[in-house]
């Protein structure tokens, strides 16, 4: 279904799955969520990041891994943006951009199948959990330099990606910058997800009056990671309008974007920023 341009309302869909450590079960697997999304509907269907490909061996990723004009689960994708007719941001995938660097990189993929936007991870995941959960995603990871702001039918989307969520001054310029919604597709540990996930989206949200939408990973992954689910769409006044849970599907919720003009003028916190000395 093709959205008509400039309208207020669409239905918007988050995929949330289980990547395996190789590319084509996720191919086949993201596709058929985000298949049975516009089938139910959506318009605008979102993926969770690293959607292509879950491997957190280094040496085994660069096996994997390929540029972004060989990417399969790529052109997979775009394709059937355009079958189906629909906008699809893929959350991230993971593409090499040098023989020991990659990119964790999101894509906004239109209803023809062309890439209108992409976004390079700013915010390096570097932490440790304890009990041997540890991350370093400098490691492996180029990191992003650039905001990114884009244009869809409905109105201005900024994006992102999991650990950025943690850094509300991106999400503050994003929305200075226009954007009416935010994306975080992720794949968020399971301890930093029961601690904080909801708390910090619904944050996200409330500060900028925007929309957000995280499509999420969740469950076991081949290599032994776990993600916490829980895919979230959430209205620009913290309202959760959808949460998915633990287990993999998609969730659908209406969007009107004449909700964000609502908010901003009840509170217009972003017209209130004043600059300040110190401390």
């Amino acid at each position: 279904m093709t959205a008509a341009p400039n309208t207020s309302r669409f239905t918007l869909a988050c995929v949330q799955a289980t990547a395996a450590d190789t590319v084509a079960p996720n191919i086949a697997e993201v596709g058929e969520l985000i298949a049975r999304a516009a089938d139910e509907g959506a318009e605008f269907v979102a993926t969770p990041e690293t959607c292509g490909l879950m491997e957190m061996h280094r040496e085994a990723l660069f096996g994997k891994i390929r540029p972004q004009e060989e990417d399969e689960a790529l052109k997979a994708w775009r394709a059937l943006a355009k079958d189906r007719g629909i906008w699809l941001l893929i959350g991230s995938l993971m593409i090499r951009i040098a023989e020991d660097r990659a990119a964790n990189r999101s894509f906004l993929i239109d209803d023809r199948g062309d890439i209108r936007a992409t976004y390079d991870k700013l915010h390096m995941f570097d932490v440790d959990l304890g009990a041997d959960e540890r991350y370093q995603e400098s490691r492996t990871y180029r990191p992003g330099t650039r905001a990114v702001v884009t244009d869809t039918p409905w109105g201005r989307l900024g994006l992102s990606i999991c650990y950025d969520v943690r850094f509300p001054y991106l999400y503050r310029a994003l929305a200075l910058a226009g954007a009416e919604m935010l994306a975080v597709p992720a794949a968020f540990t399971v301890p930093t997800g029961e601690a904080h996930w909801h708390t910090l989206l619904r944050a996200r949200a409330i500060e900028t009056g925007a929309f957000v939408f995280a499509p999420a990973q969740t469950g076991h992954h081949a290599t032994g990671r776990r993600t916490y689910g829980h895919s979230l769409i959430v209205d620009p006044w913290g309202v959760v309008l959808a949460d998915a849970g633990q287990g993999k599907g998609v969730i659908l919720s209406e969007i009107d974007m004449a909700r964000v003009a609502e908010v901003r003028r009840n509170i217009p916190a972003l017209s209130h920023t004043r600059g300040f000395e110190g401390p």
